[in-house]
């Protein structure tokens, strides 16, 4: 059982390193197009806003960022 496990697990590692070089090779033009792709995803299922401007994200960050910082301990 115990040898079983091992190669199980050496299998794994291998795929693992086959994948990390998969992922080291994959251009620039390809990367970018798989995150136009996430975020297009993202878009249509509603999950990501294409209508804010960055000032308003600034502005709540900036928002959350004062509360945080003016929030006084209660003992």
């Amino acid at each position: 059982m115990n040898e079983d496990m091992k190669a199980y697990r050496a299998r794994w590692q291998a795929v693992a390193e086959i994948e990390l070089q998969e992922l080291r090779s994959t251009s620039i033009e390809l990367r970018w197009q798989q995150l136009n792709a996430v975020i297009g995803l993202a878009i249509g299922l509603g999950i990501m806003k294409t209508d804010e401007s960055e000032g308003e994200v600034y502005q709540r960050w900036a928002k959350l960022k004062d509360k945080a910082t003016n929030q006084r301990p209660q003992f």
